[in-house]
Parts: C-alpha cells; structure tokens; sequence
C-alpha cells in the first residue's frame, strides 16, 4: 500500500489584527510622551448601550498574557485577546471635532452601530 502525499496548501496571509492612522499615531506619540510615559494604550471590547459591545481603552505599564501586541507606525497598542475576532482589519484614528475629540475605529466587523455611537454589534 502506497501512502499519497498532497502538498500542503499554502496559507492566506492574515490581515493586520489593527492599524493606525497618522493622526492615532501622532496623538499616541504625544500621550506617550507627556502624561502616559512609560505606559501602553490597551483596546478591549465590552457589552455597554443599545448596541451591545464597546470599545474600551485603558492605560496599562506592561502587556499582560491575554493581550495581543500591535505594532504600527513605531506605535505598541495592546490588544485583548478576547476582543482580537471583534477587531480584525480594524482602523484606529483620531479625529478633532468642533465640540469633541478622540480615538474613533474603522471597524469592518460592524453590522450596525446604535443612534448615539456609544456602541456596535457584529
């Protein structure tokens, strides 16, 4: 009996957990250097509003063992493992508006977002 060999079919490249834009990066240079030294944004995904899942952003001094490091622009941000399915292919930018400024995301996982854009689903 002769065993057949198939050659292993070459894997799809992944696209990027995250990114970030020019303006994210900027911001997170300048938090990086003044008021967050020595610190690293972390991005999780929570259950908050009408919609169901948020974004969450918090400053931590290390990566902990569920979190996944992104890299990009020079730039660590951290992400929770458990958000990484919710977040793929995601964009992070930081947008200044007459009355309000932040982080906002680009997420091509999103179905829908609630009326106020407090929260999303997938």
């Amino acid at each position: 009996m002769r065993a057949i060999q198939t050659a292993a079919r070459p894997r799809r490249a992944l696209p990027p957990l995250m990114s970030l834009t020019d303006a994210a990066a900027d911001r997170l240079r300048s938090l990086y250097a003044k008021g967050q030294a020595g610190m690293l944004l972390r991005i999780s995904v929570g259950t908050k509003g009408c919609s169901g899942l948020s974004y969450d952003m918090s400053w931590v001094p290390a990566a902990g063992p569920g979190d996944e490091v992104v890299t990009d622009k020079g730039l660590t941000v951290l992400v929770d493992r458990k958000a990484s399915l919710f977040l793929i292919g995601s964009v992070m930018d930081y947008e200044v508006k007459d009355l309000v400024s932040g982080f906002t995301f680009s997420n091509p996982n999103e179905k829908g977002r609630c009326g106020c854009g407090e929260s999303f689903h997938v």
